[in-house]
């Protein structure tokens, strides 16, 4: 940021001065940000003022409804105002300014008042003049000129995402919800449209690109500066949704502020509400919340994930408390066919959606889908304490549908948790940063791995790795043993016997048990023999006949195997276990391997094997650090000791 849009910035934010007191810190943003908003359009409407004006009175004396378009085209922007306020009139009437002031907004066309609302601000009208600063705040905007000759609409921009840092750095308990640090994103956006620095440079280049939990805009603005410092001549249309409304006003004025298209700017939820439904980008990216549930959207989202492929959650849901990876199947649906340009994306998530749901779960079931599509380019691993409200590690992960057929079928892994610099004054929980070198670095080693992605085994070393799809892949099998029975009566198989519930229903129950009770001290090790001593209980319903064999069955290790009628074994639930194998071993090799060398009887329950996906990143990057010899920590110990000593005979002289 230059010189003097920092000296720009600084003098809008000093208004603050005004507000100390009535304020709390981190309230400031809550009148700066929709005056300052104001002040731009007021500046930049100002040329065409009197033309909308005339023009409005002659469309109303004519009856004409939809004025919209038309005073669109006078004022020749995408908003106008058809009040007689400005800035400057509403110093004109020091007792009325709250009353004029809400008529002047009020006089804005329909996007801009939406925008408006959205901040609140007219809370804060009725707050600034009940502590009787709201004529000292306006005047002090009003000296600030911010005509469009003096104040580009880039140089606004940049303004104004300043005043935006500003605001979320000292509103730390709330700033990561909606805001994401600006290196982090800076290496988000250079991992995400680094590989395609050949293709932005070319001329009347066309780009589209999208974030559905787009907070202030933060992402969106810098992908548009990036792909613009390549090629100002290139297009870039960007298009965001937010649930937040404050955060929504901040984004949508910031793409008025630069002359953008506010309207492609929606509010409301990306899941139930998709504001760009039919639309299709180049180029997408997302910092969504961490473990927050969609219950509020379960009925929506359930019903889209039951139309299969043909909705946008087709692949899984995850479960009910992260909704993560939903928005990661929501970015996906908005990717173009590989045949008309194919799409990249790149989302920030916490370590949860890299491992969490076992083998035929939701989030399994989205993990296989990405890789056995080919979809997922690469991860990178941040280092933690990088976001301002939470501490914990997050990732990067970059999807696209449109690998060069060298990297087809792998998927890089990048382990960046130790690029980082300790920063001087913590903010919130962000106590660390990654400089302009360390982004450099990390760009320039995941684009490198992305040349070498043919042959994994070249890139098997340091920070970078490169798998294959298959890789992430595992076969969960179900390993059974028999079941093995002994048969006795004895007192306690008896009370089990009483307390069985088609036993407490039997009506013949006290003669059953009574019978049964001159049996204690039978037993056998095979169920025929067993069977044989039980004739005299008499005929039993078959409920109660099932009861009194899982009363008087006892697991033993030597006892008889139970087979079907036709010698198929029973299994033992007790002794059941579970294995996860490499999608790319066989189960059989597997199960003679590891299993069959310690128990001869298992077997593999094929009817029960799933396939799973997880990306153990930390585990693929562990270095084992061997403990030290025992004969080190004794000297270690020994040492300590006499020092102890020491001191201790030092004490009692």
């Amino acid at each position: 940021m230059s010189t003097k849009h920092q000296e720009l910035a600084n003098f809008i934010w000093s208004v603050a001065d005004l507000l100390r007191g009535d304020y709390k810190q981190s309230e400031y943003g809550r009148v700066i940000l929709p005056l300052t908003v104001l002040r731009r359009l007021d500046c930049v409407l100002e040329p065409t003022k009197d033309a909308v004006l005339a023009r409005h009175a002659q469309l109303r004396d004519l009856g004409v409804q939809n004025m919209d378009p038309v005073l669109r085209k006078t004022a020749g922007l995408s908003f106008y105002n058809t009040s007689e306020m400005s800035f400057r009139k509403l110093l004109g009437d020091q007792d009325h300014v709250a009353l004029n002031l809400r008529a002047y907004i009020g006089g804005f066309s329909p996007g801009a008042v939406d925008v408006l609302e959205k901040y609140g601000f007219d809370t804060q009208i009725s707050r600034l003049a009940e502590a009787g600063l709201l004529y000292q705040v306006v005047a002090k905007f009003a000296d600030i000129d911010l005509h469009p000759d003096v104040v580009s609409n880039h140089q606004m921009g940049y303004v104004f995402e300043e005043l935006i840092r500003r605001f979320s750095e000292i509103s730390n308990e709330t700033a990561g919800e909606h805001f994401t640090p600006r290196e982090v994103i800076k290496l988000m956006v250079n991992l995400l449209l680094a590989p395609d620095e050949d293709d932005l440079v070319t001329p009347g280049i066309v780009r589209k690109v999208y974030d559905p939990a787009c907070g202030t805009g933060g992402m969106l603005s810098e992908a548009q500066d990036h792909i613009q410092a390549h090629n100002p001549h290139a297009t870039v249309e960007v298009y965001g949704q937010e649930l937040n409304g404050e955060t929504y006003a901040i984004c949508r004025s910031d793409m008025m502020l630069k002359g953008g298209d506010p309207t492609k700017i929606a509010y409301g939820n990306s899941f139930s509400q998709d504001g760009h439904e039919d639309e299709r980008f180049d180029y997408m990216l997302a910092n969504p919340p961490f473990g927050v549930e969609w219950k509020k959207v379960e009925a929506f989202i359930k019903a889209e994930h039951a139309r299969g492929h043909a909705g946008r959650f087709g692949a899984g849901l995850p479960r009910i408390n992260d909704g993560s990876l939903l928005f990661l199947q929501h970015m996906i649906s908005k990717m173009k066919r590989p045949e008309d340009g194919g799409s990249r994306l790149a989302i920030v998530f916490n370590g949860s959606p890299l491992f969490t749901g076992a083998a035929g779960s939701g989030e399994s079931e989205i993990r296989r889908w990405i890789l056995e599509n080919d979809l997922l380019e690469g991860i990178v691993a941040l280092p933690d304490q990088l976001f301002y409200n939470t501490g914990i590690s997050t990732y990067f992960w970059i999807l696209t549908n449109r690998k060069d057929p060298a990297r087809r079928r792998t998927v890089v892994l990048l382990d960046g948790r130790d690029c980082w610099t300790k920063m001087r004054k913590g903010l919130g929980e962000k106590r660390k940063q990654i400089t302009e070198e360390q982004i450099a670095d990390l760009t320039g080693a995941y684009v490198g791995a992305l040349t070498v992605a043919a042959d994994p085994a070249h890139s098997q070393h340091g920070k970078v790795r490169v798998f294959e799809t298959t890789d992430f892949g595992y076969q969960r099998i179900t390993v059974e043993r028999p079941l093995r029975l002994r048969f006795e009566v004895t007192e306690e198989t008896l009370a089990l016997l009483a307390d069985a519930k088609a036993v407490l229903r039997y009506t013949e129950r006290e003669a059953l048990l009574s019978t049964a009770k001159t049996l204690i001290g039978t037993q056998a090790t095979s169920r025929a023999e067993f069977a044989m001593k039980l004739v005299g209980l008499g005929e039993m319903p078959a409920p109660v006949e099932k009861a009194v064999w899982e009363a008087f069955s006892v697991s033993d290790p030597a006892g008889e195997v139970q087979t079907d009628r036709k010698g198929k074994p029973f299994a033992d639930p007790d002794l059941r276990d579970y294995e996860n194998v490499p999608l790319n071993q066989d189960v059989h090799e597997y199960l003679e391997r590891e299993v069959l060398r310690h128990v001869r009887d298992a077997w593999i329950d094929e009817s029960k094997t799933k396939i799973g996906y997880e990306i153990p990143l930390t585990r693929h990057f562990y270095i084992y650090t061997p403990p030290r010899p025992l004969a080190e920590i004794d000297a270690e110990i020994a040492s300590v000791e006499a020092d102890i000593k020491r001191l201790l005979g030092e004490v009692a002289k």
